[in-house]
């Protein structure tokens, strides 16, 4: 995985902040010091220095699974040292130096869990965190599964779960020791899920859609 070919975007001490989404040019990469520039309403995600708009504001459901998944965690968590952050959070993901320019993929995952509080600065996490969390929608599936599929599996996120809104399901991918995701059996209504990063958990999935009608 490299940062894309295309020119990088330069970073100058006068730059204007960019007050409009259409100003980004499709064309360049850019970093994560351009993103703290950028003041348009829209929120993006940054993946090897392309920007990717994220969908429209999530759906009721969308939120109320994001509850229902932070609640658990956050109940199981207490009294432990990782800690729930949920979006809008910036997961930074740095191939060697952590300098702002040197930053070119900037997530903003649903749910995190995060147990190294070195990598928790003011700005959100800089590094993988231990357990992803992705509700997927139908605006946004291709982008979860092909371009953060790979970045969460590159930069060493322990466990990434997709969870499907319409199947009303969770699917876990676990990185092996050889740095590959080994997916797991899909979780349906009635069953519960578990995870390897967190001993002694349990989510039961019939808890993780209830209540979103």
């Amino acid at each position: 995985m490299g940062v894309s070919e295309s020119k990088p975007y330069p970073i100058l001490s006068d730059d204007e902040p960019v007050r409009a989404f259409n100003d980004i040019d499709g064309s360049l990469t850019y970093s994560y010091a351009n993103y703290l520039n950028w003041l348009f309403p829209e929120r993006v995600e940054l993946v090897e220095g392309k920007v990717f708009k994220m969908s429209p504001a999530p759906s009721r459901v969308h939120q109320g699974i994001v509850r229902n998944i932070s609640n658990a965690l956050v109940n199981y968590l207490k009294g432990k040292p990782c800690q729930v952050y949920f979006a809008p959070f910036d997961v930074r993901f740095p191939k060697e130096s952590k300098a702002d320019k040197d930053v070119y993929t900037v997530l903003q995952p649903d749910i995190c869990v995060i147990c190294d509080k070195s990598k928790l600065d003011d700005r959100g996490c800089i590094g993988a965190p231990d357990i992803v969390v992705e509700i997927l929608s139908p605006g946004n599936t291709k982008m979860e599964l092909l371009h953060k599929y790979r970045i969460y599996e590159a930069f060493g996120v322990k466990e990434y779960w997709v969870v499907s809104q319409s199947d009303q399901s969770i699917l876990i991918y676990t990185l092996q020791d050889y740095g590959k995701f080994q997916p797991s059996k899909i979780f349906t209504l009635s069953e519960k899920v578990t995870s390897s990063v967190l001993p002694g958990f349990e989510l039961f999935l019939n808890d993780v859609f209830e209540d979103l009608g």
